[in-house]
């Protein structure tokens, strides 16, 4: 799981694996498999940066 911060200051975790698109558009959304979308303070390189993190620490 990793840590972002939504819009409203509410830190969630979120399963990457799930996760489909991580779009810019000013805000950045992230879509998952489900349907769901969320929008979240971190960009969308903080979000590549977190989840290739989490793939390093769950491979290492």
């Amino acid at each position: 799981m990793i840590e972002v911060t939504k819009i409203n200051d509410v830190k969630v975790l979120i399963n990457p694996d799930l996760m489909e698109i991580v779009e810019e558009t000013p805000d950045t959304v992230i879509s998952f498999t489900t349907g769901r979308k969320i929008i979240v303070k971190e960009s969308r390189q903080e979000v590549k940066n977190l989840v290739k993190s989490y793939r390093k620490d769950i491979f290492a």
